[in-house]
């Protein structure tokens, strides 16, 4: 811990709630840059995401947890199990739902979750901007009937709208408290896991629904060149069937060549060098139900 200042408030938040609500595109709109991967398919954060804010008068550790939903495999009770335990290590839980869908039966099943933590909970109600101010006032009724939350915040975490607002609310319900991190961090996560997922963000948004579930990406090397400002990166892609693999590299090559140049574009924003970016692609017969797969592409239990 670097201080512990009279008046200086800091503590941990969740951001829990049903895949693609927009917790990672709020993470990266607080923090300032992308630590979290955006795409339009659910399920997308695999790991919990710590971001830091600190301002001078207080820390904020957000912690950006899988989407709530019903496991098929392991991979996903492994994340099931991550969005659960950081309940009890959280000083304030943002339940983000979506303003634009009703209230539907995976809400209910988080709120009776959340109604057990006995940890503050603030309803996020994101992507205002999808609906007409008039209808705001009747999707913030239907929740508030079915639980009761310490605070209603509305937001566009994609446009900004009502940021501000929020994190002036989560600034209130924190603890005087030490400064845990440099002011300049935003993250804790080293920069291997974040390559690896900036990597995996651009085969999400290049291939088809089939693909997006049976992706991880293990980083085999990093490394600096002497004496030049350039870093070598080598990355294996990791699917599960020979058919999956053919439509990663795509036809001559040029889906992987593509998922390449937009990675290679973040990871040198990421590192501030130039980065030679060298991906492969391999099959894993069924590794999301394999538990020693699960450890070694990144997923550990035991850390959670």
């Amino acid at each position: 811990m670097l201080n512990n200042r009279e008046g200086f408030k800091s503590g941990f938040i969740s951001i829990i709630g049903r895949p693609n609500v927009g917790k990672s595109t709020f993470l990266n709109r607080v923090v300032g840059q992308k630590i979290a991967i955006m795409s339009d398919k659910p399920q997308t954060t695999r790991n919990k995401v710590q971001g830091v804010v600190t301002t001078d008068e207080s820390q904020m550790i957000f912690i950006d947890t899988p989407g709530i939903h019903k496991p098929k495999h392991k991979l996903g009770d492994f994340m099931m199990k991550v969005a659960k335990n950081t309940l009890k290590e959280v000083d304030l839980v943002l339940f983000m739902a979506n303003a634009d869908e009703s209230l539907g039966k995976g809400d209910e099943f988080i709120m009776e979750m959340l109604g057990d933590s006995g940890t503050p909970v603030v309803l996020v109600l994101n992507k205002i901007d999808l609906i007409h101010p008039d209808e705001l006032i009747g999707v913030i009724e239907s929740y508030r009937n079915r639980m009761e939350f310490a605070e209603i915040v509305p937001i566009s975490a994609l446009q900004g709208n009502n940021v501000d607002r929020l994190m002036n609310v989560i600034k209130d319900y924190l603890p005087e408290g030490p400064q845990y991190y440099p002011a300049d961090q935003v993250t804790d996560h080293p920069e291997r896991f974040i390559i690896s997922e900036l990597i995996r963000e651009k085969v999400l948004h290049l291939t088809r629904e089939e693909i997006p579930h049976s992706v991880a990406v293990v980083i085999e090397r990093i490394a600096k060149r002497e004496d030049q400002e350039t870093v070598d990166v080598s990355a294996t892609i990791i699917v599960e069937r020979d058919s999956q693999k053919g439509i990663v590299i795509g036809k001559r090559g040029a889906l992987l060549k593509e998922v390449g140049t937009r990675a290679r574009q973040d990871i040198e924003m990421l590192l501030g060098s130039k980065v030679y970016l060298e991906l492969w692609v391999k099959v894993q017969k069924d590794w999301r139900n394999r538990a020693n797969q699960l450890r070694e592409y990144g997923f550990r239990e035991d850390e959670y």
